[in-house]
């Protein structure tokens, strides 16, 4: 398998050589499906953790027969340990909106929105401002898009796709059946791209340096970089670009305190990885992907408080519409207190990792279907920090 050693660099928060308007002259003087087929041939995937090929995505939409498309900024950053696209669109903004202004290019939509999550609400004062600005300089240049902003209100079910939708269209911010994927229905049912903060970042980017230079980065199945957020037990604390495809092991050396025995790789919904995988383990799309969150914990922490504190943070935040989800993460809370406080015996944790499972396959979305990533990796590998 390919493999990368740590390797940190800076394209997200560089702002050198970096024109936006000229990047989006560069980008007008080709066709839509030039722009796309560059993206296509960037190998750029989803930065949101899901990992959807971005110009597949495009692609997709800019084909459905619609007067009417959209192209939407997944700003809803609600994951837990998860921080680095709030400081994106605080330090270098301009390059989330040449993104959705080259997506909407490619496509055809006249009109991108910004969906800020409503804990960031203090950076909306100054973020208008500059997409008050770039309005004015793209309409200056006749480029025919605007970007709009909506804020959230403070719901993690938001960040789902389709939930997104929900709430700006002013319902409440529940699931949507699937399909029709977001490319043929989306925002107002028309054809839209979502893509996250990050993603379109590196949109400019591949638009400003080519798709051959980003795929000098990463791996054949994980081309580029990756901003991530590095919290808990380490003295290094913060937001760093690094090359993906690389182990586990690179990571914790270079971040760890000397003492991690597991890393919760891509939040609460993510995977948690014991020490002893963390060779085995690949931080890219051929093995952990991850939306950005590393949480790093040492010997001094209990895994069950980890795993308690993301089951009551799914129950609080679970939409309540699917029976799997809502039900679930309840069961799911107490039958792991039953079992530390000796209610119930230490096998039914294998009954719980069935309904887990069992919510992986039935709840409706990735809220439901994802907590079984946490749960069975913390049973299967601090069995005995909860029964004890």
């Amino acid at each position: 398998m390919e493999t990368n050693v740590l390797k940190k660099v800076d394209i997200i928060f560089d702002i050198t050589d970096c024109d936006y308007l000229k990047i989006l002259d560069r980008c007008m003087s080709k066709t839509q499906d030039e722009v796309i087929l560059d993206i296509i041939d960037s190998g750029l995937k989803g930065r949101g953790g899901a990992g959807f090929p971005t110009g597949l995505k495009w692609k997709f939409t800019k084909n459905e027969d619609s007067d009417v498309k959209y192209v939407i900024c997944n700003a809803d950053e609600g994951e837990p340990g998860t921080f680095k696209d709030r400081e994106i669109l605080d330090r270098v903004p301009e390059k989330v909106f040449t993104g959705m202004a080259i997506c909407g290019y490619a496509i055809g939509a006249k009109e991108g929105y910004i969906y800020l999550r409503g804990e960031y609400n203090f950076l909306k004062k100054n973020l208008q401002a500059k997409i008050d600005l770039f309005n004015k300089q793209t309409i200056e240049k006749n480029f025919d898009f605007t970007i709009f902003l909506r804020s959230g209100s403070g719901a993690y079910i938001c960040g789902e796709e389709s939930a997104l939708f929900e709430s700006m269209e002013g319902f409440r911010g529940e699931p949507r059946n699937k399909p029709p994927y977001p490319t043929i229905a989306g925002y107002n049912w028309k054809p839209t791209v979502i893509n996250n903060v990050e993603t379109l970042v590196y949109v400019s980017m591949i638009c400003n340096l080519g798709p051959d230079k980003f795929k000098e980065l990463g791996t054949k199945d994980s081309r580029g970089s990756k901003v991530f957020s590095v919290s808990g037990d380490t003295p290094n604390a913060g937001i760093y670009e690094i090359e993906l495809g690389m182990p586990l092991e690179q990571f914790v050396d270079a971040f760890g305190d000397g003492d991690t025995k597991a890393v919760q790789v891509g939040g609460a919904s993510g995977h948690c990885v014991p020490r002893k995988n963390f060779n085995d383990t690949i931080i890219g799309f051929e093995g952990i992907p991850t939306g950005g969150s590393m949480m790093i914990f040492n010997s001094s922490r209990s895994m069950y408080n980890v795993l308690h504190d993301y089951l009551e943070f799914f129950t609080e935040e679970s939409c309540g519409q699917c029976t799997p989800c809502r039900v679930g993460c309840q069961q799911l809370l107490k039958g792991i207190e039953a079992v530390k406080k000796g209610d119930r015996k230490p096998s039914y944790l294998e009954e719980l990792k069935k309904l887990a499972l069992t919510m992986k396959s039935a709840a409706k979305c990735g809220l439901g279907q994802s907590v079984a990533n946490p749960f069975n990796s913390i049973i299967d590998n601090f069995r005995e920090e909860i029964i004890y």
